[in-house]
């Protein structure tokens, strides 16, 4: 057979066996659990699942500061009835915020949508200004979700078991305490532990530096 037969044949056979390599390697990947968490309260426990399909930067982000014990003893800060829960920044026991690691870009145009049980990653006025605090949704956030003319919130993952807990959490009193203005629990609602579950957890943590507190605290008010 001439070469140039030889190389109109074997083309097409590379293009097919590595497209098949290709769908092999994505249903293997749909068909691994995705990662779950189990953050436990001094209200209750829930869990969250972790969708690094979606947001994988933000997913990492989360599962690195869960690996590293970083949210055992910190608080639920703010709490908006009908709105969100947020912590994971500030110790418990101090007040005082934590040092996080560096910020983060932000995923919101990732598709998935701050709707009641979704989980998302808190910041400040500036898009990418994420990094370890995050929060809940108690209801459906659509002014949270980006826009053409604006950045929104990123969503990594979503509440799967326990959302009886966040809303217990939302009812709870909340008002000026310590050095919060507003909108925190009177009463200190704890995040005792963060751990992922199954086989997940044994995956080693990457090395990152810590830097200087920013203070993402002012996610969107509820219109």
């Amino acid at each position: 057979m001439p070469t140039t037969s030889r190389n109109r044949l074997t083309a097409p056979l590379t293009a097919i066996l590595l497209l098949g390599l290709a769908l092999l390697h994505a249903a293997a990947q749909a068909a691994e659990p995705a990662t779950q968490v189990r953050i436990t309260t001094s209200m209750g426990d829930f869990i969250i699942e972790v969708r690094s399909d979606r947001a994988p930067v933000t997913a990492a982000n989360f599962l690195r500061y869960v690996r590293e014990g970083f949210y055992n003893g910190t608080l639920f800060h703010r709490v908006v009835a009908n709105f969100v829960i947020q912590g994971g920044g500030y110790d418990a026991t101090t007040g005082k915020l934590k040092s996080p690691h560096e910020n983060i870009v932000n995923e919101s145009g990732n598709g998935l949508q701050n709707k009641r049980g979704a989980v998302g990653l808190a910041r400040s006025d500036q898009p990418h200004s994420g990094n370890a605090q995050f929060f809940v949704n108690i209801a459906d956030n659509p002014d949270l979700d980006p826009v053409p003319t604006r950045w929104g919130y990123t969503v990594f993952g979503r509440v799967i078991q326990g959302m009886e807990v966040i809303d217990h959490i939302g009812e709870t009193p909340t008002g000026a305490t310590g050095d919060f203005k507003a909108d925190a629990p009177l009463k200190p609602v704890v995040i005792i532990k963060a751990e992922i579950l199954g086989a997940a957890a044994n995956t080693a943590p990457q090395a990152t530096t810590p830097v200087a507190p920013a203070r993402p605290d002012n996610i969107l008010s509820p219109k």
